[in-house]
């Protein structure tokens, strides 16, 4: 948008012109949710964050004099209502942090709606936000491991290392002191090793297509010895909301043989989530098929390291993932 009409959108929206407020707004809301998801870890509490930070950012329009972008402003903004959320609810989680491995011929228990679970974010191929994002600043081993810092450390590292805010403009989002950032950041890196941690998300290599051709073959054709030799020794297989995850080839494999796949499963769709490929697989019930999992493949090292399933029917049936694109 050309700066002369950004400034006379500007000086319409301070007028009291909602039209013209959304007008400057919109091109900067996927963005501000991809920011808020990384704060939250979950979608639905992004959007809720963004919503109220858009009602923050009307309200308080009169008081944006201009000495940082439109851009920065919003960001602040959003990043002091994420936080805001952050603390009024614990961590966001994965399987294996809540309880251990479990018999995949055991009990699989069921879905656990008292635990924050981590939520995927489901990309969009034509979104600019999406595309601009590097894959490992929304994996789901990264947003994983922000989670494990309180908000504000969590805020800052988001801000400095992955949007490249300079420290003044870290600390005037915040409302604090260059000191207090500079210090909250060395606490968060000194927690987290956070290049290890994001490692085997992000180095997917030159098979992955190849890989995941052959899983979605051998997945429709209940083929669990296809499956299994896609599998590296130590794959994880995950499925919240259900407490129950599997460690390991043979358990995996086991799972998929005498659980999944005695009723038949196809790949409807294919969506990117998180950065990473994801298929969304309908199961054949007595009524017809019906969405049944959303199945996320993390590739390393030429084999599958992690299958991240998640089977909430509000995630199954969303717009992102679901919608013909």
């Amino acid at each position: 948008m050309p700066t002369t009409d950004a400034t006379a959108l500007l000086d319409r929206a301070r007028s009291g012109d909602d039209r013209a407020f959304a007008q400057l707004v919109t091109p900067h809301r996927r963005e501000l949710e991809l920011h808020c998801y990384r704060i939250l870890g979950s979608r639905s509490e992004a959007e809720d964050a963004v919503q109220d930070a858009l009602l923050a950012a009307w309200r308080g329009l009169a008081g944006f004099e201009g000495r940082s972008s439109l851009r920065a402003w919003l960001y602040s903004i959003a990043t002091r209502a994420s936080l805001r959320a952050a603390e009024r609810r614990p961590p966001r989680m994965l399987s294996w942090d809540v309880s251990p491995a479990r018999d995949p011929l055991g009990d699989l228990g069921e879905p656990d709606s008292s635990t924050s679970w981590l939520e995927p974010w489901i990309g969009r191929s034509d979104d600019p936000a999406d595309l601009a994002a590097r894959r490992e600043t929304v994996s789901l081993a990264f947003l994983a491991a922000l989670q494990r810092l309180p908000p504000n450390q969590r805020a800052v590292l988001i801000l400095r290392d992955v949007l490249d805010f300079s420290a003044a403009d870290t600390a005037a989002a915040l409302e604090t002191s260059v000191a207090s950032v500079t210090s909250a950041l060395q606490r968060a890196r000194a927690t987290l090793a956070v290049r290890a941690e994001i490692e085997s998300d992000a180095a997917a290599g030159p098979d992955q297509d190849r890989i995941v051709e052959q899983f979605v073959a051998a997945f429709e054709a209940a083929d669990v010895e296809g499956i299994v030799s896609l599998l590296a020794k130590d794959v994880r297989f995950t499925m919240p909301p259900l407490l129950a995850w599997f460690d390991g080839a043979r358990d995996v494999g086991a799972f998929f043989a005498h659980r999944s796949l005695v009723t038949p499963w196809r790949v409807r769709r294919r969506v990117t989530v998180n950065g990473l490929p994801a298929l969304l697989a309908d199961q054949r019930m007595a009524d017809g098929w019906r969405p049944g999992a959303l199945m996320v493949l993390s590739v390393h090292g030429g084999r599958i390291v992690w299958i991240a399933s998640f089977l909430d029917p509000a995630i199954l049936v969303s717009e992102d993932v679901s919608a013909d694109r």
